[in-house]
């Protein structure tokens, strides 16, 4: 059993990531740079936080931090997921498929393990966007010398929710249109959203530098 990807260095993360495996690929490190993005936004929300200078920011902070927590958190666990959902997938390609009967459970379990691997990237790219709403605020009102950190925790994030949509979107394509109804639909709303919400905290941080 291999090593969580979130207990790795980042050397020995960065090796995988350049090694010829399946896995990990570009879903898990969309999760990764997520957890990145939510650990920055933490970082400016504590040293916003209690500081008298920064008062006006403490109502973005305190909404942003308990939302960059549970994000941290949970792209740590999508990370791995994200990586098992896809190992999956090419699990199910290599079922027997010697009789008609074969063939049929072989492509039914083909879809029902694209369908989980496309659901993982886009629960990313969900939690992606939730984080975008609420930098341009600390951008604006946190702590001012942390602002550029702000600006990387947007860049992060809005990678970590385009780069997860490109994984989404390739497997929609092994998958009938009567499924995955609801992301097809939800999915290029959060892409036009996030580049929307990515140019706000860009020009919000810019504004304070």
């Amino acid at each position: 059993m291999r090593t969580p990807w979130m207990e790795m260095t980042v050397r020995d993360f960065q090796s995988a990531l350049a090694s010829s495996s399946a896995t990990p690929g570009g879903g898990t490190a969309a999760a990764i740079a997520l957890g990145q993005a939510s650990a920055l936004a933490i970082m400016v929300c504590d040293l916003t936080l209690g500081k008298d200078k920064w008062q006006n920011g403490w109502n973005g902070a305190n909404e942003a931090l308990p939302i960059s927590v549970r994000t941290m958190t949970r792209a740590g666990q999508l990370a791995d997921e994200d990586s098992d959902a896809f190992d999956g997938v090419m699990e199910s390609f290599k079922m027997p498929k010697g009789t008609d009967d074969e063939k049929m459970i072989r492509r039914q379990a083909i879809r029902d393990a694209t369908l989980v691997a496309t659901q993982k990237p886009f629960e990313t790219a969900q939690l992606a966007l939730k984080l975008l709403e609420v930098l341009p605020e600390l951008a604006t009102t946190g702590n001012a010398n942390a602002v550029s950190d702000v600006g990387v925790a947007g860049l992060l994030a809005s990678a970590a929710c385009k780069g997860a949509l490109f994984n989404v979107d390739i497997n929609l394509q092994g998958l009938p249109d009567e499924m995955a109804v609801e992301i097809r639909k939800e999915a290029p709303e959060i892409l036009d959203n996030s580049r929307l919400l990515s140019r706000k905290v860009m020009d919000a941080v810019r504004d304070r530098m």
